[in-house]
């Protein structure tokens, strides 16, 4: 796909009718190359500040993108897990590069999700995953989940795509995701906190539908997973010897609740900024980060730039209250 062009009708109608939709080409890979510079350099910078803090010996600069962090991290867990949440975008510090935005912002993603959320009003999220699935680690391995688990619950009848952008090719042997069809149309399973590496997880007697009849998310460089948020999915183990290399993205029309303009200072304890805004549902899906305006045909002008995003990114992980519009899942046992 060498231009913007949105998805066709028949995928569009294949994501709302299944839960999800496989795009192989919605980038050129090249396209993808920047980000992948960039977080290899990144890991390189972090990596010289443990050694220049005698933490770390070997610096293993030999290895490339896709090697060079699993080594780390076999040579020391502790300094391989510091190096992945720098990396992994959550809240504002960590990896935001303007490589990052400009794929969150490129204009073939936007295309796409204009497509499936029918309007070129879209907002998305400052809440992205640099997921580095390493080589046989555990850690990668996320369970059964919806995206909604993780939002306030007056958002479940809203419409919010998760975008999971491969920064390799996803295949069953490094680690893709498995995904349970048409099981979004039915209400947000029950979830219980616990489950590895402190996600969410759906138990087996909890999914809505039998786990076996889950399908497999083998995508390409340069393609996307597209899910909603009310989609059961899970990602499996790395059984390969480089690391899959992955992001997901969030998007939802403007008139989905969202923060855009609004400024941690200003909400209370709930994400509202006052009464009139909470009348109208205008509390943020996920309040503690900060959603910006990323498309706009009728105002154009607002749409945020890179500089306004780290901004926002920055403040909202300095000042923003700890948030209480959010479910309290059980414990599992």
């Amino acid at each position: 796909m060498n231009s913007a062009r949105p998805l066709s009708p028949q995928q569009v109608r294949f994501f709302h009718e299944e839960g999800y939709v496989i795009v192989p080409n919605v980038f050129d890979p090249s396209d993808l190359e920047p980000l992948r510079r960039e977080l290899h350099q990144e890991i390189g910078r972090k990596a010289r500040e443990l050694k220049a803090a005698g933490k770390l010996a070997d610096l293993h600069e030999e290895l490339d993108f896709d090697h060079q962090l699993a080594a780390l991290h076999r040579d020391s867990q502790e300094n391989g897990e510091i190096l992945i949440r720098h990396l992994e975008g959550l809240r504002g510090g960590g990896f935001h590069a303007p490589e990052m935005f400009d794929v969150i912002a490129h204009p073939k993603m936007l295309a796409g999700v204009g497509a499936l959320l029918g309007t070129e009003e879209l907002v998305a999220s400052s809440v992205y995953r640099v997921r580095p699935k390493l080589p046989k680690i555990g850690r990668g391995v996320v369970p059964w989940h919806q995206d909604s688990g993780y939002f306030a619950t007056h958002c479940d009848e809203h419409l919010i795509v998760t975008c999971w952008v491969p920064l390799v090719d996803a295949t069953v042997e490094n680690g893709c995701m498995q995904i349970l069809p048409r099981a979004h149309l039915g209400k947000v399973a029950t979830h219980h906190t616990g489950g590895n590496a402190g996600f969410l997880v759906i138990k087996d007697e909890d999914l809505p539908d039998d786990p076996r009849k889950a399908v497999t998310a083998a995508c390409p460089r340069g393609g996307v997973v597209f899910m909603t948020n009310r989609t059961p999915h899970c990602s499996t183990p790395n059984y390969s010897e480089q690391i899959r290399w992955s992001v997901d993205l969030r998007y939802q029309s403007a008139l989905v609740p969202n923060n855009v303009g609004l400024w941690p200072e200003s909400l209370d304890a709930d994400g509202k900024a006052d009464d009139a805004f909470y009348e109208k549902g205008n509390v943020a899906c996920y309040p503690p980060e900060a959603d910006f305006l990323v498309g706009s045909r009728l105002t154009p002008e607002r749409v945020t730039t890179y500089a306004e995003f780290a901004r926002r990114r920055e403040t909202y992980d300095r000042t923003q209250p700890n948030f209480s519009a959010f479910r309290r899942w059980p414990a599992q046992v």
